[in-house]
């Protein structure tokens, strides 16, 4: 496919790939790194099926599993949007038959403290409930901690949230899901299951010889919620845009930022990644956070990873049940992108006026001691720390009356800027989030006029 990055660095993409291939021993894979929502890079290794030679391409099916968990949450959000439910709500109080007061935030961020799976072996039997015995057994799940003491990851958790969704929303999930999301986005190859297009066979590869063994496709049924979905690279190259810049039809975009922020940890000892509200938050080797989800179904290994303020995302899809860390593989890709090959910087571009009433806020201020820049950027208020990293972004200010302002986003988000003036309409200082701010390098209580 025709692509604006270098040559080394596909080449380097595809060494990563068929390392990953050999290493894994996956009989096929396919992988991309999406930029805004359009494919940057995508190749496939090996096979989509054994008895033929057609390597994995962007339009193949696979089932991505768990990621259907980000599709789940992004509805559930939704609902929340419209009122029809509060994160805080107790799921008994929309599903009355459901007796665990587990919180809709805590369901979303597997922080319920509820057992993993419904009753029964459903991964040796393969026999997965409907609706009716889901939620009848549900209320037998055992508890095994307590409620966001810490992360304990939840499939049957997730499939209750599908009921919640079609009770609220009046429709099956799936129906719910292809009206408020797929269609919208133009995912016409994400379906529950396969669809009758062009897909992977999915497989167990011994460990002890290498002749793959093929793996059976589980029906869901009630479980489907959690994790029923199939999709393709060219469909998930979409879904990574979305995530990384919501079309406000299907989602407002601060909701998603809500999503994207950490509920607890998933693993405390190396802090290396972070639950949010249904998507996994995974910091890489270069400090970015990439936002995102596995899958894992048998035969079908997936992972998508999208670094949102850059719009770069990573994609895996492997037809083993024991392919490597889909996370990594999908992260390693678009680290090396945005490594090695970035997108070209905006030039920067100068203004055209400095609002009015913004002049007198402008140059050195100081507040706890420590020093501030206060700027106009795109006719918009702003200030920097003196001792904030240079790649993090100012504070923005809107205002909300002649004296008042908000922060709306960077450092104290949310808190209030206000401006006292003196009789002559002169700025005498400023009081962010209450603290003084001030011309001069004041301590703590020592007055203005020194």
């Amino acid at each position: 496919m025709e692509t604006t990055l270098q040559d080394t660095t596909v080449r380097r993409l595809r060494d990563i790939a068929i390392d990953r291939q050999r290493t894994g021993r996956v009989p096929g894979l396919a992988a991309a790194v999406v930029r805004h929502g359009e494919l940057l890079w995508s190749d496939g290794v090996g096979t989509v099926d054994v008895a033929t030679p057609r390597v994995p391409g962007p339009d193949d099916q696979f089932l991505v599993a768990s990621n259907t968990k980000t599709f789940t949450a992004v509805l559930v959000m939704a609902l929340r949007d419209e009122g029809r439910l509060d994160l805080d709500d107790t799921l008994d109080q929309h599903l009355p038959e459901v007796k665990h007061r587990a919180t809709v935030r805590q369901a979303l961020s597997h922080a319920t403290g509820l057992a993993r799976e419904p009753l029964g072996d459903v991964w040796e039997t393969l026999d997965q409930p409907d609706a009716a015995t889901l939620v009848r057994d549900f209320n037998s799940i055992e508890r095994v901690g307590r409620p966001h003491d810490h992360w304990h990851y939840s499939n049957v958790v997730y499939a209750v949230l599908g009921q919640l969704v079609e009770r609220l929303d009046g429709r099956a999930w799936e129906e719910s899901l292809k009206a408020r999301i797929l269609d919208p986005l133009g995912m016409t190859r994400t379906t529950v299951g396969f669809d009758d297009g062009p897909r992977a066979t999915g497989y167990h590869v011994q460990p002890f010889h290498d002749v793959p063994r093929v793996e059976p496709v589980v029906d869901l049924r009630a479980m489907g919620p959690c994790g029923a979905l199939a999709s393709t690279v060219t469909d998930l190259a979409k879904w990574s845009g979305f995530v990384a810049d919501p079309d406000s039809a299907v989602l407002s975009p601060d909701t998603l930022e809500e999503m994207c922020q950490p509920q607890l940890m998933v693993d405390p000892d190396d802090w290396g990644g972070a639950m949010g509200l249904g998507f996994f938050l995974m910091r890489s080797p270069g400090k970015r956070t990439w936002v995102g989800h596995t899958g894992g179904m048998p035969g079908q290994v997936t992972g998508v990873f999208t670094h949102r303020e850059s719009g770069t995302g990573g994609i895996v899809l492997m037809n083993s049940s024991s392919s490597p860390d889909p996370a990594a593989f999908a992260i390693a890709l678009g680290e090396h992108v945005l490594e090695h090959d970035p997108a070209e910087a905006e030039p920067w571009r100068p203004g055209t006026s400095v609002p009015d009433d913004l002049a007198p806020l402008l140059g050195r201020w100081f507040s706890e001691g420590s020093g501030y820049t206060f700027s106009v950027r795109e006719g918009r208020l702003e200030a920097r720390a003196d001792n904030a990293p240079s790649d993090r972004a100012p504070s923005v200010f809107e205002r909300i009356d002649d004296s008042t302002f908000r922060t709306v986003s960077g450092r104290e988000r949310g808190e209030t800027l206000r401006v006292t003036y003196d009789a002559d309409g002169a700025v005498v200082k400023l009081n962010w989030a209450t603290y003084l701010v001030s011309r001069a390098p004041l301590g703590f209580g020592e007055p203005l006029d020194g």
